[in-house]
């Protein structure tokens, strides 16, 4: 399955950056979150059961389509 190859990069920019696994299916429900320091990178894969990830805290996403900036949480 295609979706299953794709990878994105997380860079926390700053401390505190949640990172949520959504699940796959019927019902849309969290499994995984981890959190970031700033300067902490991590790797995500889609699977069969994480069809979306969702980011909270400022972060830079590298993904094949290009690179996007999400916002600083407010404080």
């Amino acid at each position: 399955m295609e979706y299953m190859n794709d990878y994105v990069v997380i860079k926390a920019e700053q401390n505190g950056v949640q990172v949520f696994g959504l699940t796959r299916g019927e019902t849309t429900r969290f499994h995984h979150t981890e959190k970031l320091d700033k300067g902490e990178v991590m790797i995500a894969q889609f699977t069969e059961h994480t069809s979306a990830i969702k980011i909270r805290g400022q972060a830079t996403v590298y993904t094949r389509y290009g690179t996007v900036q999400t916002e600083a949480l407010d404080k």
